[in-house]
């Protein structure tokens, strides 16, 4: 292993911080380019710069057609073309367009507007016409449920909402009569809505229409009110683990503070890169990702999770998903991706002989160790991970993990067969800032140092156990701090939850997280805990329910767990989804044949994994009261469309509980 290097230090001298990348040790850095500060003057800068090269992409469908699958179900498959693209000079014309029209609708500066639409070009137009023209945009996941959407809805006040005529057609349809604020509805796509299917008090236009009527000479305006730095950019409304959605609100400033600090961790970056776009657009990750990109002159290909790989649901057996086609050099994941990649890949391995098998942990293990030391392995690539590498295209040079806590066999997975990880650490109210490793680090289990726009302290939190005079290294509760953190929450002021937010002596902003860090001696971060997350047993013993998922989730048996704990009770329970071909291969061991759902079901099966998750937790060192005593098997998969997991595949605590209320009274043994 290469020596560390220090990446940041404790500029107070004590274990506690605040700490700061060596880069901005006397200062941190507010913008990246000067004098660009704000959404608006960052896109200005890149369309003077790269013109008529490509901006924004999208894949052609040209079809789409049934399939029947053996067991009798038919999913709908695309045959989709080619990308087709739009230049800097056509997005900023688009952009233009857009928001005179929307004004010419009677929008106002600083008036807020709701986007509840897919990623796809739309959605970044829409961004950039609302940061031209000062309407502070309010994004809400497509994945959210109705209860969410109009709560969101209703607390922004928007009068004018972007969508999808997908989502007007199906999510939207039912909720929009219980959003009375709402006067006109833009969607984008195809298809012409019966204005008749929805209120009356409702306009619904066509958003090619906007555009139109926002390039007629009487709606074109050469000055109009532009946003300042301190202006409000976003209110994004965050899924949540619990509770009702809250919506951040962002200024221009801190966004682009973020982003500077994000782009000085992505070495290169530039136009000769493509950056596939896949992950919600109203996820902080996906929008600081594709902004960042777009303000670099890279090109940004729209994709989206069922049609990623040639293996993803909705491409068609024998056609090419949009990594092939596309053959992007960035991508962004959450944990969640990179794992099913993972299985995948293992998935294949273990169809392999015997011989192929052993040449290929031969090669892994000889690059691991080069990577380990900084180097690489190329006739490694070339002979084992050129195939590997094509599932995302072939010339993916970098890959960046946020959203949630990624394992160490997954990270040196991806590092081996694909590309290098940096593994981020951030949150909606830091603008998706806090911390990227470096290209240079290939260790495991850490998000790296502080950005150059942010610091870190630690704050001692006793009751779990975590302080800055730790041993071997100083703990405790992350807070961040810097011109990145957001202002607070949306219609909340005064109110308990922006106590998080507070200003300190010298007028810098911090957010306090709840997640628990620990710092190494290179000043790198490593997130080890979750304040929430931890539960007081019968007993008396403290259980942290995320270090106990992420020790079992290793297994390739378990897609997914969420472990559950009521303190008055002395044992924990589980909830497991098994992957569909390790189970099924074990259950026929067992002599256990019948549908997924009947296998999910069978008790013998649940006995069988309970067996693997004790063997799991000894290998993983969990103390006796850690290990989940019971589990129930679920044959469906948790996906944000399901509710039970955010966009970024966080486990929903609540909404998982409430979905296995039974099985809780089942496995506790009822009252």
């Amino acid at each position: 292993m290469l020596p560390q290097c220090e990446r940041a230090r404790s500029i107070s001298g004590s274990p506690e911080g605040p700490y700061r990348a060596i880069e901005s040790v006397d200062a941190l850095v507010s913008q990246g380019f000067e004098g660009i500060d704000t959404l608006d003057k960052l896109f200005l800068h890149a369309v003077k710069k790269f013109g008529d090269a490509p901006c924004l992409g999208t894949r052609e469908v040209l079809s789409e057609e049934d399939e029947t699958q053996p067991n009798g179900k038919i999913f709908k498959k695309l045959v989709l073309g080619n990308y087709s693209w739009l230049s800097y000079e056509d997005v900023n014309q688009a952009v233009e367009r857009f928001g005179s029209g929307l004004a010419a609708l009677g929008q106002k500066p600083r008036q807020t507007i709701a986007i509840f639409c897919e990623t796809r070009a739309e959605w970044m137009i829409t961004a950039q016409a609302c940061f031209r023209h000062n309407y502070p945009l309010v994004t809400l996941y497509a994945s959210l449920g109705e209860d969410a959407v109009v709560y969101g809805l209703n607390q922004c006040g928007a009068t004018h909402l972007i969508t999808s005529s997908e989502l007007l057609q199906t999510k939207l349809k039912g909720t929009l009569s219980a959003v009375p604020g709402l006067k006109h509805i833009i969607y984008a796509g195809s298809g012409k809505m019966c204005q008749a299917d929805y209120p009356q008090t409702l306009t619904l236009h066509r958003m090619q229409e906007v555009m139109d009527l926002g390039a007629k000479p009487e709606n074109v305006k050469e000055n109009y009110e532009r946003a300042e730095a301190s202006d409000l950019a976003v209110v994004m409304y965050t899924s949540g683990s619990t509770g009702r959605p809250k919506g951040v609100k962002m200024q221009h400033r801190n966004l682009i503070a973020g982003l500077a600090g994000q782009c000085e961790r992505i070495p290169g970056l530039g136009s000769q890169d493509t950056y596939i776009a896949y992950l919600p657009l109203a996820h902080v990750l996906e929008l600081t990702a594709e902004i960042a990109c777009v303000s670099h002159g890279c090109r940004v290909g729209y994709s989206s999770p069922h049609t990623l790989t040639d293996q993803s649901s909705k491409i068609k057996v024998g056609g090419k998903g949009d990594c092939s086609v596309l053959k992007p050099t960035l991508v962004a994941a959450v944990p969640e991706i990179m794992d099913r990649i993972c299985k995948s890949v293992n998935g294949k391995l273990a169809e392999m002989s015997v011989v192929q098998r052993t040449l290929f942990k031969m090669g892994y293990n000889y690059k691991m160790q080069q990577v380990s030391q900084g180097g690489d392995s190329a006739v490694c690539n070339m002979l084992l991970f050129k195939r590997v590498s094509l599932l995302l295209g072939g010339c993916v040079r970098r890959m960046l993990c946020g959203g949630a806590p990624l394992s160490a066999s997954t990270q040196r997975f991806m590092n081996v067969c694909f590309c290098p990880v940096a593994v981020g650490y951030g949150l909606t109210e830091t603008c998706g800032a806090g911390t990227i490793s470096s290209c240079s680090d290939y260790t495991t289990g850490r998000v790296g140092a502080p950005l150059i726009c942010s610091e870190i302290k630690l704050r001692d939190w006793p009751e779990g156990g975590y302080t800055s005079q730790d041993k071997p290294h100083p703990r405790g509760e992350i807070l961040v701090g810097g011109p990145n953190v957001a202002v607070g929450y949306y219609g909340n002021e005064g109110e308990g939850e922006n106590d998080n937010f507070w200003v300190d002596e010298a007028g810098q902003r911090w957010f306090c997280t709840g997640d628990v860090g620990e710092v190494h001696p290179d000043g790198c971060l490593q997130i080890v805990d979750r304040k929430k997350d931890l539960v007081k047993m019968q007993a008396g013993e403290y259980v942290s329910l995320g270090k106990v998922e992420a020790a079992i989730k290793n297994n390739p048996l378990i897609d997914n767990i969420c472990v559950y704990a009521s303190s008055d009770q002395n044992y924990l329970i589980g909830f497991v989804v098994p992957n569909q071909k390790q189970l099924t291969e074990l259950a026929q061991k067992n002599g256990i044949e019948g549908e997924w759902t009947e296998i999910c079901n069978h008790k013998m099966m649940e006995e069988e994994v309970m067996k693997i998750i004790k063997q799991i937790a000894v290998t993983s060192k969990l103390e006796k009261f850690e290990v989940p005593q019971k589990i129930r098997l679920s044959s469906e998969a948790w996906t944000p469309e399901t509710g039970l997991v955010t966009d970024a595949f966080k486990l929903k605590r609540k909404e998982l509980k409430q979905h296995y209320i039974k099985d809780i009274e089942r496995l506790y043994g009822a009252k």
